[in-house]
């Protein structure tokens, strides 16, 4: 079997399973890319998603000028493709973790990129929650927190499962492009040692591991989604 693999996959076996350019340190890197930026994406995008929802003209503390503010700044970083965005934040990127290149850098841009993305999703799954709901516990004299916490979180928590999920999977393609500056991972593998030195087989099974990446994230997202929901 082993000298079956090293006849059909000679790069893959050329690239090793350690070392810089190795399997586990692109497995790795995706892993740390995808894990830190959807941390503090996610953490911005819900912040956000709240925003709008709360600040709406049909939220529990309408603000046309927060809820203006909050929709033209996740409208704009919606609006730059992530490529651009890589080298237009690329100073800003160096003042934050002190270089523009490297896994590490790559988790300023991916978390802005990833953001905007979250928080539509997020307001989409809040505003799906039962207004009745958020009418009787303002009626029973609900604080604004508990109707954050209480309500709009903990009723809305299936469907927030089921978009971070959405979510997820985009970052983990955005991570590929993050290739552009250095940042490692299997998006990388598959075009600096794959596509650009024509090893197909390089290529192939950074694809794979990819999909089986996605396949997992989508398969607990499932899982958590149905165990949370009310229905």
């Amino acid at each position: 079997m082993s000298t079956w693999f090293e006849q059909n996959f000679p790069n893959v076996v050329y690239q090793g399973w350690s070392g810089d350019t190795g399997w586990w340190t692109a497995i790795t890197q995706t892993i740390y890319m995808t894990f830190w930026s959807a941390l503090f994406g996610g953490l911005l995008g819900l912040i956000f998603g709240l925003g709008l929802v709360i600040t709406s003209p049909s939220g529990i503390a309408p603000n046309k000028t927060l809820f203006w503010i909050f929709d033209k700044i996740v409208s704009l970083f919606r609006a730059i493709p992530f490529i651009i965005l890589l080298a237009f934040i690329a100073p800003f990127t160096k003042l934050i973790v002190g270089t523009q290149i490297g896994t590490t850098a790559s988790l300023v841009p991916l978390s802005l990129g990833v953001f905007p993305f979250y928080a539509r999703q997020v307001q989409v799954a809040l505003t799906e929650v039962n207004a009745g709901i958020v009418e009787a516990a303002q009626s029973i004299g609900a604080s604004f927190w508990d109707i954050v916490f209480g309500v709009y979180l903990r009723e809305g928590r299936s469907e927030l499962i089921r978009v971070s999920t959405v979510t997820l999977i985009s970052l983990i393609g955005l991570t590929a492009m993050a290739g552009a500056i250095g940042a490692g991972g299997l998006g990388n593998m598959a075009i600096a040692y794959g596509y650009n030195r024509y090893a197909t087989d390089t290529t192939v099974l950074a694809t794979l591991l990819v999909l089986i990446l996605v396949l997992a994230v989508q398969i607990i997202g499932d899982v958590l989604a149905r165990r949370l929901s009310h229905k």
